[in-house]
């Protein structure tokens, strides 16, 4: 997986217009709708997976009642991605949760605290938080806010040094790995 970073990024750039935000009978503006997003973005990773590597990419696993991970904030998780050699725990490589650049605080929190979780108790080797969007004060609202939830109710939730932080701005960009 030492080329996923670069699946990534061209995955994001293939991803059009009407995947990114969806146009919307009877209204102006399209809208975010983050199920549209993560289903195109599955598809364009699939068409560019590398043949015959033994990791799988796999979209909500839920793993509700998965044996060597109960009880450790994980249960009910369905996260948008995984990357692992199923039905390995010592090859998990990377969790992906994906969340619209307006995404309420609480539903950064929630992921935050399950991106930490896989870490910890479910061997994953990297996290992803990835935003897509864009607002007009840039980036920089949603490092504010995700900075704040981490140094305020998330102090012994979250593991910032465990999670890292992507951005796709906009459709037919290249998702870019932000600072905290």
């Amino acid at each position: 997986m030492e080329n996923f970073d670069i699946i990534f990024q061209q995955a994001t750039e293939n991803i059009e217009s009407e995947f990114y935000q969806l146009p919307v009978a009877g209204k102006e503006d399209p809208i975010y709708r983050e199920r549209v997003y993560c289903y195109e973005l599955y598809h364009q990773l699939r068409s560019l997976w590398p043949i015959g590597t033994e990791y799988t990419l796999s979209g909500e696993v839920d793993k509700k009642g998965h044996p060597l991970i109960r009880n450790n904030g994980l249960d009910d998780k369905k996260p948008d991605f995984l990357i692992h050699v199923p039905g390995n725990m010592g090859q998990n490589y990377l969790v992906v949760e994906v969340k619209q650049i307006n995404t309420d605080r609480r539903e950064i929190f929630k992921d935050l605290k399950t991106l930490t979780a896989f870490r910890l108790h479910g061997q994953y080797q990297r996290a992803i938080l990835l935003f897509y969007g864009l607002l007009d004060e840039g980036f920089d609202k949603i490092r504010t806010t995700v900075n704040g939830i981490v140094n305020n109710e998330g102090v012994d939730l979250v593991r910032r040094e465990l999670i890292e932080l992507w951005h796709h701005p906009a459709p037919a960009t290249i998702v870019q790995n932000e600072n905290w």
